[in-house]
């Protein structure tokens, strides 16, 4: 039967991105430097993941999995004895 009301689904390997922030004053984007202000919409410590409110995958070792698939390595700022 050909049904004018069937859905057709597309497949793509990257995530959709997040709907915009409706936060005051917004988020930063994903692509911006301070992405990691973001607020968190979803926080799984006991996963070692946060996701933000720009749609950053936010991991407890300081990585991240940007909305476009590019992952960011871990970098957290290294301790110095006083």
């Amino acid at each position: 039967m050909n049904n004018s009301s069937s859905r057709r689904t597309l497949i793509t390997s990257q995530r959709k991105n997040p709907p915009m922030c409706q936060h005051q004053p917004p988020c930063p984007t994903s692509d911006s430097a301070d992405r990691d202000a973001a607020r968190q919409m979803a926080h799984h410590p006991e996963q070692g993941w946060s996701l933000l409110c720009n749609g950053v995958l936010l991991f407890e070792d300081t990585g991240e999995l940007l909305p476009n698939g590019q992952i960011i390595a871990p970098h957290r700022q290294s301790r110095t004895a006083a």
